[in-house]
């Protein structure tokens, strides 16, 4: 249940009005600011409470409306219709995920394999336009005799990656027992699709305050997606961006999985919070990689994850859907026709003349 406040309310009368709905029934309160509306979220029992009671409360109460989804702070009601934004603290400087800011680009290998790989990986996906660096330090594979990363040590080669670049790091957490490591070097961390039903690690991560990306699972539904982000953001963590990965259906032969790109209208639709889609576990193919994320942009997606190796064709995990430098800075060249027609495109930065 919401509780909508008009425009104009004095800051006093909100916190009035916070303590009083607190005091009488029992439920906890939280604030989203939007642009254009102050919104009240009732977390708790709220089942019984009668709409028109608590419209009673006070006159600066717009309306009142009851959260439909079973999924509540996640829902694009909690926030009476408004997107969220996800600001991440980058040594480059603040980087917005959102629906009215400018595409994000992630880019990186799937797995860390040395300093020199990483480092320079890192500096064509930078000078191409990516803002984060993405590098697997643990890898979760079907196979118990797949390359599995290099743990924690390879963690400090992407905190090297970061140092040498400026560029945000974004790298997987599988267990809450490495979950201090990977925070320690991760701006984002991120929730694998074999992690997406891990109810335990997604409440460790709900009370870090890095945020969130969440890949959706390889056979979840999308309110099985949504309800995994829910608990994250129900241990503390509103901070949180979605990531679709492709999903397993009866298709195998022709490509790794079936890139969803119908989820970026239907999630507009349900949720407040940002979408990235990764077209490299999508397809599985490097050479969909391409058409793949063009058509997610044009879709209006927040952000894209994009897998980039000197040589894939030595990579020691997902190689096949893997791009070189070159092919993702002819990817970036397109991306950005595409972005700049739907006004979501970076801006150079301006050059200050004497």
């Amino acid at each position: 249940m919401i509780v909508v406040i008009k425009t104009g309310t004095p800051a006093d009368e909100i916190t009035r009005i916070s303590q009083e709905l607190t005091d009488t029934w029992g439920i906890t309160i939280e604030k989203s600011i939007g642009k254009h509306k102050i919104v009240l979220g009732m977390i708790g029992d709220t089942a019984t409470l009668d709409p028109l009671q608590i419209q009673e409360v006070s006159p600066w109460i717009e309306k009142v409306l009851r959260v439909e989804q079973p999924f509540k702070r996640v829902s694009r009601e909690f926030r009476h219709g408004e997107a969220s934004e996800v600001v991440v603290s980058t040594p480059n400087g603040r980087v917005v995920f959102g629906e009215h800011h400018p595409v994000v680009l992630i880019a990186g290998p799937c797995s860390v394999e040395n300093e020199a790989m990483i480092v320079e990986t890192a500096k064509r996906v930078k000078a191409a336009g990516a803002q984060f660096l993405r590098g697997g330090a643990y890898k979760p594979r079907t196979s118990p005799y797949s390359f599995q990363g290099y743990g924690e040590s390879a963690l400090d080669l992407l905190a090297a990656a970061r140092q040498a670049t400026g560029l945000g790091i974004i790298t997987e957490v599988m267990d809450t027992a490495d979950l201090a490591a990977v925070a320690n070097v991760a701006d984002i961390l991120q929730i694998g699709a074999r992690n997406m039903h891990n109810y335990s690690l997604l409440k460790k991560v709900g009370a870090q305050d890095k945020p969130i990306l969440l890949k959706r699972g390889m056979s979840a539904t999308i309110d099985e997606w949504l309800m995994a982000a829910e608990y994250i953001l129900a241990a503390g963590n509103p901070n949180v961006i979605l990531c679709e990965r492709g999903i397993r259906t009866f298709e195998a032969k022709y490509a790794r999985n079936t890139l969803d790109l119908s989820v970026i209208p239907v999630l507009r639709s349900l949720t407040h919070l940002p979408i990235t889609i990764d077209p490299s576990h999508g397809t599985g193919r490097s050479e969909y990689v391409s058409s793949m994320a063009l058509a997610a942009i044009a879709a209006g997606s927040d952000a894209l994850m994009i897998e980039v190796h000197p040589n894939p064709a030595k990579a020691l995990s997902d190689g096949p859907q893997s791009l070189t430098p070159n092919d993702f800075d002819r990817l970036v060249q397109k991306m950005s026709v595409i972005g700049k027609v739907s006004d979501r495109w970076p801006q150079p930065a301006l050059v200050a003349t004497a």
